[in-house]
């Protein structure tokens, strides 16, 4: 009786451990930003000022004193 409870409830762990959870997947779009001002150095206000615009986040991009915000969203 045991033997039999045990095996169904591994069955089980087995079955629920192993489902995907599947997401589509989609193109990131990006944008430069219109209302970041200066050179960008921190993603995280870069994508601040970025969700504000309306997107759904942000990154820097260039080099040195040429970075820029691009913001990104989901296309």
């Amino acid at each position: 009786m045991y033997k039999r409870l045990f095996g169904l409830c591994l069955l089980l762990v087995v079955l629920l451990a192993s489902r995907e959870v599947k997401q589509a997947e989609g193109r990131i779009c990006q944008s430069r930003s219109h209302y970041f001002k200066g050179a960008c150095k921190r993603d995280r206000n870069c994508a601040y000022v970025c969700r504000n615009e309306g997107f759904s986040g942000g990154q820097c991009h260039g080099y040195f004193h040429r970075r820029s915000c691009y913001c990104t969203k989901l296309c």
